[in-house]
Order: structure tokens, then C-alpha cells, then sequence
């Protein structure tokens, strides 16, 4: 059965689906050992690489209170304490990747990508309860067609962007809105890298836009709805430093610059690899 690790939530968004391709690799680039700290309980479908991908509220009062909202993929949305105990679930079919953000009077916002219908992309919106752990539906939104996959948010003054990544690389984003009894949507454009995509993670302070093509490597674009759709291909998938598939993608800011790092799971040998967000510079790697 899969389970969450707790030392590694934050770096697994989006990060553990497999092909079934058969690659070898034998990366020369030394990895760093970390230890677990701990595990979630499994996720209800066993057997079926079913825990996909997680988002983390921290508890700013209390953060030993802080909660996990993870995807089985194949079934719905858990919430989770910091000690692995499943506190909630819903059901809310074949869910893919998950994000929340805290818009202040709206509450914290989770959503998930919605890919029931393959054929078309959705958004299913909820709002965390922090205080019993359990998410309150909100509504779907339509993102367009094609296959929901990967997905991140990001908050532009008071509205709430998330950035959907369809499976054949093609990445709406979409501004919300949360004001009425049901959440709509506006697609405001539309980005694409030529091949599967997946992971992805947004900077609310840069407004910069990080997405793994997951044969090609990490990328980054303009996040602003008004900026340029060209993006930058900072750290290919060289089979040493990053392996493909390259998936799961998260940051670790720190500060109100641009400091701190963006975090890339480099599948294919089973690590993770860490650049510095101010000049994208390779730092190091860990499994």
C-alpha cells in the first residue's frame, strides 16, 4: 500500500505516477541520504499507485497542528495530520494533483485536478475546515479539454489563479472566482511545452511559473496573466544531475525576495534535485 512520507510532502507535488518505461540510468552526480521521519496511513486503494500527490496547510499559530491534504488518484482527497493519522476523506473520484492556498476571508482553498473526464479538464475546488480537518466542497470548474493533470495555485492581490496542466503539455491558466454561491472561472491564456507535462509550482512573490516537462526537464515562465507565454528551459533532463521522469515540483521560499529553492523529483533514479531560485543554480541533490 502507498503511503505519504512525511519528511518528503513537500517535494513529492505531483511527483509519483510512472510510465512504465524502462530506463537505465547510472547518474555519476552523488546524492544525499535523508531518513524519513515518518508516514502517513495508506491511502484506500492498495496496491494501485494510488497516492499521487500532496498539499500542506501550516498552522501559523500552532504548527504542530498543521494538516496534509493528499490524492488517491483512483478514489478522492484525504486530510492527515502532522503524525500520519488519516483525520478525513472525500470522495472525489480520479484526482490527480492537489494545491491550497489561504485567501484570507474566503479560508483556505484547496484544488485538485479533476480528471474523471478525460476528454475534458476540470477543477474541483473545497475549502479546508482547519479547525475539524474535513474540506467542504465548493463546486467544478471547467478548464478546458483534454486531460486534467498537473496543477498549482497562486494568489494575484485578492484572486485566486491555479495554473492547470493538461497531460499533452498544454498549461491554462485560470483566474477564480470565489465571491458567489457556486466558483466560476476565466481561462486568461494559455501556455505549452511540446510534451507530457505534469508538475508544477508558482511564486506568489516573483509571479514566476515553474512546470516539468517530464522527458525534457524543468521550465519556467512569466506567471503574470499579462506576461510573455515563452518559457525557459532552466534545467534539462541531462541523466546525471536530473533524471526523467521529471515530475513532482515544489518550492521553498524564503524571505519576500526571490530567495530559496525549487525542488525536482528526478524519478528515474528514485532522488530529488534542488536549484537556488535567485539564479537558478544547481545546489545539490537527495533521495
Amino acid at each position: 500500500m502507498k503511503h505519504l512520507t512525511l519528511a518528503l510532502l513537500p517535494l513529492l507535488a505531483a511527483g509519483c505516477a510512472t510510465t512504465g518505461r524502462q530506463v537505465p540510468v547510472v547518474p555519476t552526480t552523488p546524492a544525499a541520504s535523508v531518513q524519513a521521519r515518518g508516514e502517513t496511513e495508506a491511502v484506500g486503494t492498495a496496491n494501485a499507485d494510488a497516492a499521487d500527490d500532496p498539499a500542506i496547510w501550516r498552522n501559523p499559530a500552532n504548527p504542530d497542528a498543521s494538516l496534509i491534504v493528499g490524492t488517491d488518484k483512483k478514489a478522492g482527497l484525504h486530510v492527515y495530520d502532522l503524525n500520519g493519522k488519516d483525520r478525513f476523506f472525500i470522495d472525489a473520484g480520479q484526482v490527480n494533483n492537489v494545491d491550497l492556498k489561504d485567501m484570507g476571508p474566503l479560508g483556505i482553498i484547496v484544488a485538485a485536478s479533476d480528471r474523471n473526464d478525460r476528454k475534458n479538464a476540470k477543477l474541483a475546488l473545497f475549502r479546508l475546515d482547519t479547525a475539524t480537518a474535513k474540506l467542504i466542497p465548493l463546486g467544478i470548474v471547467p478548464v478546458g479539454a483534454g486531460e486534467a493533470y498537473g496543477l498549482c495555485l497562486m494568489a494575484v492581490g485578492g484572486t485566486l489563479h491555479a495554473f492547470n496542466v493538461i497531460k499533452d503539455g498544454t498549461i491554462r491558466q485560470v483566474a477564480l472566482d470565489l465571491s458567489g454561491a457556486a466558483p466560476t472561472g476565466t481561462i486568461v491564456r494559455t501556455l505549452k511545452l511540446a510534451t507530457q507535462s505534469e508538475g508544477c509550482a508558482a511564486d506568489d512573490r516573483t509571479g514566476r511559473l515553474y512546470v516539468g516537462e517530464e522527458n525534457v526537464g524543468l521550465w519556467r515562465f512569466d506567471a503574470r496573466a499579462n506576461g510573455p507565454i515563452a518559457g525557459t528551459l532552466i534545467a534539462p533532463a541531462d541523466g546525471q544531475k536530473l533524471v526523467i521522469d521529471v515530475e513532482g515540483v515544489t518550492l521553498a521560499p524564503e524571505g519576500t525576495g526571490n530567495g530559496g529553492y525549487v525542488i525536482v523529483s528526478s524519478q528515474g533514479d528514485h532522488a530529488y534535485t534542488v536549484y537556488r531560485l535567485s539564479d537558478e543554480s544547481y545546489v545539490g541533490r537527495f533521495r
